[in-house]
């Protein structure tokens, strides 16, 4: 393995969306990750094939019946070797299968245990169910996601299980093993979607503190109030988005649409004029198609980009020039990513399916024939992937 992480290695406790999302990301980077998973796999494999679970990416899976003799012991003995467990679960239920952090952690006192929770480990929603919607909900921030005097839009679930989530999650779990490398002492990292959705609205805290930021939806800088930050129709039916908050980029805007001497842009940050000027820009927008306002205005400091749709996106000069996307397996998917000057992250290798890997990935990581042997006969693990 290639990368910046590799020789670290991972054990994942395969659950649903921000956990996979963080072990791909370490998988990415070079880490070493096996991924646990239940015989058969999970929900998303009796929908699609393995080729399209692309945060299943760049690692390889191990089936093991935690309900089957032996597996459990099994597992801790993969925990032995790892420097990191991730799971997914609501708090207790790794507990009951005697894979709890007191256990790990007498099994690997170095281990980090990653722990991914929408409402965290303890507090009056611990146990309740939940999605990325009712997370960032809680948190203040779907609030703030919307058009004025209509309902929150809910943004995909980005916002929650990825980046306040799953990414959230490994950026803890390596601040703790970077700490249990010089301590020689591994901990619990409780990760929660909640509070990272909040995290990731630190900066609209800080404007809100400052009397900058008004609770009303789409009344602010950056969530659709102004005209200067928003996207517009064109006519085409494309969209182009603007971002023109710096005084010297709005300049900018006003002289490519022709508005140098129209005192009405003058009061850029009036919020009581936003409304009307946003009509006015409406207007403007929709008098050529999206290529010819790309050719006025692509690269250039108006702070402009097309929006793109999922078609168009792989395919933009620019993207294509920085390999942003890549396809694996006829699979088009985003590439990993920071980049890393001297220890770039491998070519993320194909999903496996569940259990296709659990002979050699057991093999190369200490299980003797006899182990095999014995795990097999209990049920724990079978030779048959998928099943």
């Amino acid at each position: 393995m290639s990368g910046p992480l590799a020789g670290v290695k991972v054990v994942e406790i395969v659950g649903l969306g921000a956990g996979p999302f963080c072990a791909m990301m370490l998988a990415d980077m070079g880490a070493d990750v096996i991924r646990v998973d239940r015989p058969g796999g999970g929900e998303i494999m009796k929908i699609v094939e393995p080729r399209f679970d692309v945060m299943a990416r760049g690692r390889r899976s191990v089936a093991i019946n935690l309900k089957k003799p032996g597996a459990t012991e099994a597992v801790l003995d993969l925990v032995a070797q790892a420097d990191i467990l991730l799971e997914g679960f609501r708090p207790g239920v790794m507990e009951r299968m005697g894979l709890g952090p007191d256990a790990c952690l007498a099994r690997n006192p170095k281990l980090v245990y990653g722990r991914m929770t929408g409402w965290g480990q303890d507090g009056p929603l611990a146990q309740a169910a939940g999605h990325d919607i009712n997370y960032i909900a809680l948190a203040g921030v779907l609030h703030t996601i919307g058009k004025a005097g209509e309902p929150p839009l809910p943004p995909m679930n980005l916002v929650g299980d990825f980046g306040g989530g799953g990414m959230l999650l490994a950026f803890g779990v390596m601040c703790a093993l970077h700490e249990a490398r010089q301590s020689g002492r591994g901990q619990v990292v409780d990760a929660a979607m909640a509070e990272g959705s909040a995290l990731l609205a630190s900066m609209n805290w800080g404007f809100k503190a400052a009397g900058l930021w008004r609770n009303e939806r789409g009344a602010n800088v950056n969530d659709g109030g102004a005209h200067y930050y928003n996207a517009y129709a064109c006519a085409d039916g494309h969209y182009i988005s603007i971002a023109s908050a710096e005084p010297q980029f709005y300049a900018l805007l006003r002289q490519k649409l022709g508005l140098d001497d129209d005192t009405a842009f003058d009061p850029q940050n009036d919020h009581r004029r936003w409304p009307e000027l946003k009509k006015r820009l409406t207007d403007i927008f929709k008098t050529k198609t999206r290529a010819q306002w790309c050719a006025l205005m692509e690269g250039s400091d108006v702070c402009f980009a097309p929006v793109l749709d999922w078609n168009e996106a792989p395919e933009h000069p620019h993207n294509r020039a920085r390999a942003m996307f890549i396809d694996i397996e006829g699979v088009t998917q985003p590439a990993p990513a920071p980049r890393f000057s001297r220890t770039p992250a491998p070519r993320p290798s194909p999903p496996s399916a569940p259990g296709a890997d659990t002979e050699a990935a057991l093999k190369d990581w200490g299980f003797t024939p006899a182990r095999m042997d014995a795990l097999r006969a209990s049920g724990a693990v079978t030779s048959k992937p998928g099943t």
